[in-house]
């Protein structure tokens, strides 16, 4: 037997570093804990902000699940509104009155968390995304709640909503055609008019990418301009309804001009032009004043302006009015629609440099082709109302005038 010792393995122990250990989430204790900060100052939210910003609760790890418990009073199970095990509170946004008084402290609130933590404004918004697209999982009253937080949190300006953030997730089928995106939508309108104005509202739509897009929020039997107006006038919404009625007129007028420019720009058929026309401004009920407001800019647009020769954009202007007499005289069909056509004319020739000196010509072409009536030049020349280069224009067309009333003294 041999007295030497057997070999043995030896080495250096390595000790793992402590940031490689992953601690396991328990988003469960977390909560709890919040929990009972609520608990232990009977949901006075200005105690309950103070002692979460002394704890030393890992809101960067559990930013969902804080909002969960500020929203819901605790946890909820993933996918659902269902509350979770654990302890809960009865301070939730969920749990108080549908009152905007009730609310409000919650939305201050929430802005002094974000002021010392603003990480957790994605946490925010997840959560509210959850929430509203998941609209069908709460009882009325609590849907309505939520829209009354919504508003006051655009009021307040709240970090963490961005308008796509609540317009965006309400568009779920399920919950349009239910009507309740409808319903949350109407709520919300309503609280946020409340301290806003109609023009503050445009623009969250517009940054909501939803301004033209109202009709979305309606289920799809209820979906017309009609369904609009008569949902939001009964609601007391009446400056919406107005608006949206001026949207979809605007809508309906630059969509005239824009079939109007292509068929003049083509040298359609003029009784085809006409009849276009005729047929859009049944359609979409437009006014006759705005229709020959679109005929006169849309005809003048079509000109090949010269830069600088005057005689090239005389006889250019002069011969458009020519070739559109017929079209233009199809839409004045009274006095004042005619007067309105003279005070479009002053103000184009009023505006752009190189008609300045046409006026006279133009409204003798407008006379020579029996679009405008020699009464309406008259009635123009002596109680005009638009002052904008009037002077001017007066003393050019004095001597057409004068012809006038010499003939109509012969006869």
């Amino acid at each position: 037997m041999s007295s030497k010792e057997k070999p043995t393995l030896g080495g250096t122990r390595i000790k793992t570093r402590k940031r490689n250990i992953a601690a396991p989430l328990d988003p469960a204790a977390f909560a709890d804990a919040v929990v009972q900060i609520y608990l232990d100052n009977a949901g006075d939210l200005e105690l309950v902000a103070k002692n979460l910003e002394s704890s030393d609760l890992n809101f960067s790890r559990y930013g969902d699940t804080f909002f969960e418990v500020v929203f819901t009073g605790g946890r909820t199970q993933p996918g659902t509104i269902k509350p979770d095990e654990g302890e809960r509170h009865p301070y939730s946004v969920i749990e108080c009155e549908a009152k905007r008084e009730a609310i409000l402290p919650s939305v201050i609130y929430i802005q002094k968390i974000l002021r010392r933590r603003p990480f957790l404004i994605k946490n925010l918004e997840n959560v509210m995304q959850r929430l509203l697209q998941s609209l069908e999982l709460f009882e009325d009253n609590e849907r309505k709640k939520l829209a009354i937080f919504t508003a006051l949190a655009f009021s307040q300006k709240l970090s963490g909503l961005p308008p796509e953030t609540v317009f965006q997730p309400l568009l779920k089928d399920n919950l349009v055609v239910k009507g309740l995106v409808l319903s949350f939508i109407t709520d919300f309108f309503k609280e946020y008019l409340v301290d806003n104005s109609l023009e503050d509202l445009i623009s969250i739509l517009k940054r909501g990418k939803m301004e033209d897009n109202l009709l979305d929020f309606f289920p799809s039997a209820k979906r017309s301009p009609e369904g609009f107006s008569e949902h939001f006038t009964k609601e007391g919404l009446v400056p919406l309804v107005e608006y949206n009625e001026k949207k979809i007129f605007e809508v309906k007028l630059k969509e005239m001009k824009s079939a109007l420019t292509t068929q003049i720009a083509e040298e359609s058929d003029i009784s085809e032009v006409i009849e276009n026309v005729k047929q859009r401004v049944n359609d979409a009920k437009l006014p006759d004043i705005e229709v020959v407001r679109i005929l006169w800019d849309v005809i003048m647009d079509a000109v090949q302006w010269s830069g600088k020769n005057q005689q090239q954009n005389a006889n250019s202007a002069l011969r458009q009015v020519k070739t559109w007499a017929k079209l233009l005289n199809s839409f004045c069909s009274s006095g004042k629609l005619e007067l309105e056509l003279m005070y479009k004319v002053q103000m184009q020739c009023y505006e752009d440099a190189k008609l300045m000196k046409l006026f006279p010509e133009i409204v003798k072409s407008l006379y020579d082709q029996d679009v405008l009536a020699e009464d309406t030049i008259l009635y123009w020349f002596r109680k005009g109302l638009n002052p904008k280069g009037r002077q001017t224009f007066v003393k050019a067309l004095e001597p057409f005038v004068n012809w006038l009333e010499e003939a109509e003294e012969e006869e």
